[in-house]
């Protein structure tokens, strides 16, 4: 009997030396656990350093060094680029046919605000026709150039489209509707003076983007 009691109680003696080891091996893995966590967590804020916290200033170099360029597109101290609004641009168009063949329409914007803006891109045109109806002019093929504008500065952007020497043309443009790049307010031009009749309808005219005329 005595000998059984003590197996017995050999055996609870084992089971709790066991049990307490088990404990502290949990202990341990909780621990790394947290340590493993935060080791993480600070990796993953260092990186997002780079771009968030404190970084009004970084993101605007990123977005200005993989965009447009800061020396280019005029951005504000928040990095976002400082389009050209409407009311701040004084806008006329010309005819500047280079032959009898080719009709050309330059239209040119000039920054008459305070600070420096953008005019990147293509403006909306629309043509009026004598009948009343508005016609959206379509792009051409062309990449859009950086065009920024300093107070005082000019960009052009030009319409082009075949000549009809005829006198049989359907067009009968009187006005151009404006919106410049980015914008949604419009300005409303006369058809320039003397403009060759244009050949075909008025998809066949095209919209080329900005430019400076430096």
């Amino acid at each position: 009997m005595k000998s059984a009691r003590i197996t017995a109680l050999t055996a609870i003696s084992i089971a709790a030396a066991l049990s307490l080891t088990a404990c502290n091996g949990d202990d341990s893995g909780d621990n790394a656990s947290p340590q493993g966590s935060s080791s993480s967590s600070s990796s993953s804020p260092s990186s997002d350093g780079a771009s968030k916290p404190g970084s009004g200033s970084d993101d605007g170099k990123g977005s200005a060094g993989s965009g447009s360029g800061s020396t280019k597109a005029a951005p504000k101290p928040d990095g976002k680029v400082t389009f050209c609004k409407t009311a701040d641009l004084a806008i006329d168009a010309r005819y500047s046919a280079p032959d009898k063949q080719e009709g050309r329409i330059d239209i040119t914007m000039i920054n008459r605000g305070s600070t420096t803006c953008s005019a990147t891109g293509f403006a909306g045109v629309d043509i009026k026709d004598t009948d009343n109806t508005s016609n959206p002019i379509e792009r051409g093929r062309a990449e859009p150039r950086i065009t920024t504008l300093k107070p005082g500065k000019a960009a052009v952007f030009n319409l082009a489209y075949t000549i009809d020497p005829t006198g049989k043309s359907l067009a009968h443009p009187v006005e151009l509707q404006v919106t410049p790049p980015n914008e949604t307010h419009t300005v409303y031009l006369k058809w320039p003076k003397g403009a060759g009749a244009i050949k075909g309808a008025y998809t066949d005219v095209q919209v080329y983007p900005t430019h400076t005329v430096e």
